[in-house]
C-alpha cells in the first residue's frame, strides 16, 4: 500500500507504535446509518466507550484521496452532516480514492484499511450477509468474502436481521470463518437476542476470545472471526415485531425498485421510522455494547 494513501491520526499512530490496544470503528453508521445529530453524538460516545475500557478508538473513513485511520471531531462532524458521502465497500475504494471523494466505509472496507494499518479488532453494529431472495438476486455482501481472508476480528450483534440469517451462517461456514457467540448458545439477530439459530461456537470471556484469535493467526489460519454479542435483555426489540417491520420494508423496497447498496440504508431507515425510533435506540445500544466488548478483547490480547 502506498503510505501516502494511509493517514493515521497521531493518537492512533502512537498507540500502534507502542503496541497499545486499538479498536477500529466504521463510518457508514455516521453517514448512512442514522440522522444528524444522533449520528455524530453516537460516533463520539462510541469512541468514548472504547477509551473507557482501556483501548484507543480508530474510526475509519476516506477523504481527499486518503484512507483515514482515526477521525478528529471535525472529521466526524463532516461525515455526519455532509450529504454526498459515498458508501464505500471494497469495489468502490479505488474509484473513490482516485476521484478524491468523501467515503464512509462499510464493514469490508473498514476491515481492509484497519488491516493495512495493523489494527486487528473491529466493532460494528451488524455485518452484511446473504440477502433474502439471494437465490435469484445473488445479493451477497462483500463483508463475507472480505472476512474470509482479512485478519481482523469483527465484534457485532450478529448479522443484520433484514438478511437471511440461516443462509449467512451457512456461507460463513463455507468460507471457513469461525462464528462465536458471547454468553449464550443462541445466535443473535441484531435488534434481538435470538435469531432462531444455534451459534456454531460459544465463548463467554474476552480473554478466551483473545486466546482463540491469537491461536488462529499464529497458526497461519487466515481470515476473520465473527464475534456475535447479543444485546442485554432490557435493550432488545421483540423478534416478531421487528420481523413484521422488515417484511413491510422489503415489500416497499421492491415496490420502489431499490436495489444494490441502497437496499440496506433504505430498510434500516424504514424500520426506524415505522418502529417509532425503537429500532434506532436498539441500534445505538448495540453499537456501544459491541465497542465495549471489542475494547476488552483488544486489551486482553495485549495490543
Amino acid at each position: 500500500m502506498n503510505k501516502d494513501r494511509l493517514i493515521i491520526l497521531p493518537e492512533v499512530a502512537d498507540a500502534i507504535a507502542q503496541n497499545k490496544p486499538i479498536v477500529a470503528l466504521e463510518s457508514t453508521i455516521i453517514s448512512h446509518g442514522m440522522p444528524w445529530p444522533r449520528n455524530v453524538e453516537t460516533a463520539l460516545s462510541v469512541e468514548e466507550a472504547v477509551r473507557s475500557e482501556g483501548a484507543i478508538p480508530a474510526t475509519i473513513a476516506i477523504r481527499n484521496g486518503q484512507c483515514l485511520v482515526g477521525l478528529s471531531k471535525d472529521d466526524i462532524e463532516f461525515f455526519g452532516k455532509e450529504k454526498d458521502v459515498w458508501k464505500v465497500s471494497i469495489r468502490d475504494m479505488a474509484y473513490v480514492l482516485s476521484k478524491k471523494l468523501p467515503g464512509a466505509t462499510t464493514v469490508a472496507a473498514t476491515m481492509r484499511i484497519a488491516s493495512m494499518a495493523g489494527v486487528r479488532i473491529f466493532a460494528t453494529g451488524g455485518i452484511g450477509g446473504v440477502h433474502r431472495g439471494a437465490e435469484t438476486s445473488m445479493d451477497i455482501s462483500a463483508d463475507l468474502t472480505e472476512m474470509a481472508h482479512t485478519n481482523v476480528a469483527v465484534v457485532s450483534a450478529g448479522v443484520k436481521s433484514i438478511l437471511d440469517i440461516g443462509l449467512t451462517l451457512e456461507y460463513l461456514e463455507t468460507l471457513g470463518i469461525p462464528v462465536v457467540t458471547v454468553g449464550q448458545d443462541a445466535f443473535p439477530s441484531f435488534y434481538s437476542r435470538s435469531s432462531g439459530y444455534t451459534s456454531p461456537l460459544r465463548i463467554d470471556k474476552p480473554q478466551e476470545i483473545a486466546d482463540m484469535l491469537s491461536v488462529k493467526w499464529q497458526m497461519g489460519l487466515q481470515g476473520s472471526v465473527l464475534i456475535a454479542n447479543p444485546l442485554p435483555v432490557s435493550q432488545e426489540v421483540e423478534p416478531g415485531l421487528i420481523e413484521s417491520y422488515i417484511l413491510q420494508a422489503l415489500a416497499e423496497a421492491d415496490k420502489q425498485g431499490i436495489s444494490g447498496k441502497a437496499v440496506t440504508p433504505f430498510l434500516l431507515k424504514y424500520i426506524a421510522t415505522h418502529s417509532k425510533g425503537e429500532s434506532l435506540e436498539a441500534n445505538i445500544a448495540l453499537i456501544h455494547h459491541n465497542a465495549s466488548l471489542a475494547a476488552r478483547i483488544a486489551v486482553a490480547m495485549g495490543w
